[in-house]
């Protein structure tokens, strides 16, 4: 039975250097980037080996959406930090941070600059 549901996600972007400003402000670090492949991607902060990791991406075969799989990402310890830093970073927050039960924490989804409706979890 593998550890995790996910491995690995990317979240498409329309204009690369206007998605990697709002997740490096939103996150308040500096986003790596790397072209691979002939697509452009900025990885979201993770450890590596350590757990699920993920990036922004710049790639003509994907394209932002409102409508496509949900992802969650880490909030830390308490996600309300990240989310207050949603709009001054371009973006809009769809649902406030929301508690799921007391053993789950904690919900939050916003929209990014990219049009992208992407939810944070945290236990606090």
């Amino acid at each position: 039975m593998p550890l995790h549901a996910a491995n690995w996600f990317e979240i498409p972007a329309a204009d690369f250097e206007r998605a990697r400003a709002f997740y490096s402000r939103i996150f308040d670090y500096d986003m790596p980037r790397q072209e691979m492949g002939g697509d452009l991607m900025g990885f979201l902060p993770f450890e590596m080996g350590k757990g699920v990791g993920g990036a922004v991406i710049l790639s003509d075969a994907m394209r932002p959406s409102r409508d496509g799989p949900r992802i969650y990402l880490n909030g830390g310890d308490d996600l309300q930090p990240i989310l207050d830093r949603v709009e001054s970073a371009g973006g809009k927050v769809d649902t406030p941070k929301t508690l799921i039960n007391e053993d789950i924490g904690y919900y939050a989804v916003f929209e990014d600059t990219e049009g992208n409706r992407i939810a944070l979890h945290s236990p606090g």
